[in-house]
């Protein structure tokens, strides 16, 4: 199969980049915030009264989730709008309104870090040290899981205009869905929101700026984690948007992780060969929740983003001109960097904790610089931020949507593939895929022909590229329990003999065992694991499993699940 055969068709990757949310970034604003001296506590002191200075949608709750006594905000308009957003996690009951003072040199870092380990509500932090200028509040875990199991994706589908109990089943058909999307091109205004407030030369210092510190071992300050890089070909026919890290270098620039064989770097490419050493560039934070989301998939080459956000909500996207190119931000957006990416000017980036959980000692890159000439930014900004670090946080979730990018490549190749999951158990680097073993047998297929199919469609597509290990699994195991598909994996599948080994396939670079290897290039490698019961490739299934659900007929279970509780169970 050549790689022609292999690539996606239009509109249709929908999967996570190769680098995913470790970014920063920077922000101004006139309006100074209100101090609190209190500093004990600041881990439970949340407040259901809105910041003062802030002007947001009221909602009065009771301790009863079902007692909510206001109108829910716009689903569809909250994915639009970052702090229209922030209304719906507060209609929700899942934001932390946090007022008391916090220092951005590694408490930040510790709280969000911390609320993705237990899953808690979302911080917004109204009172963050240093703040000049009103640069700025900070908001983070945008994507995160909630405590309660059956809203446990609840901020991911908010991200995304759903109701806060759509499960990932849900989720992932949504991104089906978008697959026959044409794209709309985006609405372009005189001026919107984050033009309230600009800066320009010598009032910029980016080293003044409260930009966190999010882990101890990390490199320097992050201010870019959770921001979009506008990028465009020099004749202006495709704007790419991008999320990589970017750490304060200096007080006029920011030196950022960039991967090669991005996109970012076919434009950068297009630049050089007209004689360019440098490139306009902006940097956008705090842009609508999709417009997040969207900028970490794969998009395919020539599409612009902003027309693809257009196509999946239905609404052209409201965009307007940078103050020093011609480069188009979202008009909402809480705060603007612009600039220009240098082709030669490159400093030491990193080490920095990422999604993969580690951070390794003195382990620097040396990364492009980005000059920072300009700054606009609302009214009272907040700088979104991401912790990347163990599960659960939004690097994690959002890599779970490589899955229904395989779930359509391996249809379109005509594989009888039903379902798929990453999940998060794995930081997202396994994948189970639901087979439909009727659809299986007709194939006349052996074994290792299946699996070798599965495999090259998927390792050779750079939407997998975080993908090191797929488990294929009958369709009487639901992907979207990680108990159900373990069992299924340590029962059926045998070492070595239901092994599918593909080493010289692209891995990501960021994987330790990958990035620890002297010398290493990007390739080593992946593998299918079969998961099936040898019979299934040939005649229907002879099995059934052994539990409460499958082991009694329905008259006993209803009569001990009537009983349960008299006979004294709680469960």
């Amino acid at each position: 199969m050549t790689p022609k055969e292999l690539a996606p068709g239009p509109i249709r990757s929908l999967c996570l980049g190769l680098f995913f949310l470790p970014t920063a970034t920077i922000m101004t604003s006139r309006t100074t915030l209100y101090r609190s001296s209190t500093a004990a506590g600041r881990l439970r002191k949340v407040y259901q009264r809105p910041f003062a200075a802030v002007e947001h949608f009221k909602c009065n709750y009771s301790h009863s989730s079902a007692d909510k006594r206001c109108q829910e905000p716009d689903a569809i308009e909250a994915q639009l709008d970052f702090r229209k957003f922030l209304d719906i996690l507060r209609y929700d009951n899942d934001l932390a309104e946090i007022n008391d003072e916090v220092d951005p040199h590694l408490e930040v870092g510790a709280i969000v870090r911390r609320v993705s380990e237990v899953n808690d509500k979302a911080p917004l932090f109204n009172n963050v040290k240093g703040t000049r200028n009103g640069l700025w509040r900070m908001f983070g875990n945008a994507a995160s899981l909630r405590q309660d199991e059956v809203e446990r994706f609840g901020r991911v589908a908010r991200n995304l205009g759903l109701p806060p109990k759509s499960s990932w089943k849900e989720i992932s058909d949504r991104f089906m869905s978008w697959k026959k999307a044409a794209p709309l091109p985006p609405k372009v205004l005189q001026t919107g929101p984050c033009k309230q407030n600009k800066m320009f030369g010598d009032e910029i210092n980016l080293e003044d700026l409260p930009a966190p510190y999010l882990h101890e071992g990390d490199g320097g300050k992050y201010l870019q984690t959770y921001g979009i890089h506008v990028l465009q070909t020099p004749d202006k026919s495709w704007t790419n948007w991008s999320i990589f890290r970017g750490m304060v270098h200096d007080q006029k620039h920011l030196v950022c992780l960039v991967g090669s064989g991005q996109h970012n770097s076919i434009i950068r490419d297009k630049w050089i060969e007209n004689g360019s050493n440098e490139m306009p560039w902006a940097l956008a934070l705090g842009v609508p929740p999709i417009a997040s989301i969207v900028a970490s998939m794969p998009v395919p080459e020539g599409v612009s983003e902003s027309e693809y956000i257009g196509a999946v909500t239905g609404k052209p996207l409201d965009m307007v001109k940078c103050e020093l190119s011609d480069l188009l931000v979202p008009a909402n957006s809480e705060v603007v960097l612009e600039g220009t990416m240098s082709f030669t000017k490159k400093g030491p980036e990193g080490p920095f904790g990422d999604y993969l959980a580690l951070v390794f000692e003195n382990e620097q890159k040396m990364g492009p610089l980005f000059r920072v000439e300009a700054i606009t930014y609302r009214d009272n900004p907040i700088l979104p931020i991401s912790c990347p670090g163990n599960i659960v946080d939004e690097s994690h979730t959002t890599a779970q949507l490589a899955a229904p990018e395989l779930l359509l490549l391996c249809q379109e190749h005509g594989l009888p593939i039903k379902e798929a999951f990453a999940p998060v158990e794995t930081l997202a680097t396994w994948c189970a895929l639901q087979v439909d073993t009727d659809k299986l047998r007709d194939m006349g297929t052996t074994p290792e022909d299946f699996c070798r199919k599965v495999g090259s469609i998927a390792f050779h597509n750079k939407s997998c590229m975080l993908i090191n290990r797929i488990l294929l699994v009958g369709d009487e195991i639901d992907v979207y329990d990680w108990d159900k598909v373990m069992w299924a994996f340590t029962t059926r599948c045998r070492p070595v003999h239901d092994e599918y080994v593909f080493d010289d396939v692209g891995c990501h670079p960021l994987t330790p065992y990958m990035s620890q290897i002297p010398g290493a290039s990007r390739r080593g490698g992946k593998l299918v694991s079969d998961c099936l019961i040898r019979s299934e490739y040939t005649k229907p299934r002879n099995f059934k499993h052994v539990d409460f659900e499958n082991s009694y007929p329905e008259h006993i279970k209803r009569k001990v699940l009537k009983n349960w509780s008299a006979m004294g169970f709680s469960s």
